[in-house]
């Protein structure tokens, strides 16, 4: 299952907060598929769609996954950075093992 870091949690909730909407997340879905994987596309939505996987936080925190995204980021770990700028940016890694 996607695992997500206490800065990608704090960075999901602002981002749907701004939404008003308490069923609010963010929602991958694959925009297209390769060889190497997938190119996934993000997107802040007001609620699931048919078929979604939904994983929430304790904090409220809600993110939606296609069928097909789901499978690509089972074993990923959803994390947030900060760039020159101050721009926010999600990257998605390998977990850990053990």
């Amino acid at each position: 299952m996607l695992a997500m870091t206490d800065a990608a949690v704090e960075a999901i909730s602002a981002l749907t907060a701004q939404d008003g909407q308490d069923a609010a997340g963010l929602r991958f879905a694959v925009r297209e598929e390769t060889e190497e994987g997938a190119q996934l596309a993000l997107s802040v939505a007001p609620g699931p769609e048919e078929g979604d996987q939904v994983l929430g936080t304790e904090s409220g925190a809600r993110v939606f996954l296609e069928a097909k995204a789901s499978t690509f980021l089972d074993d990923k770990v959803l994390d947030v950075q900060q760039d020159e700028q101050g721009q926010l940016n999600f990257a998605v890694m390998q977990q850990p093992e053990g």
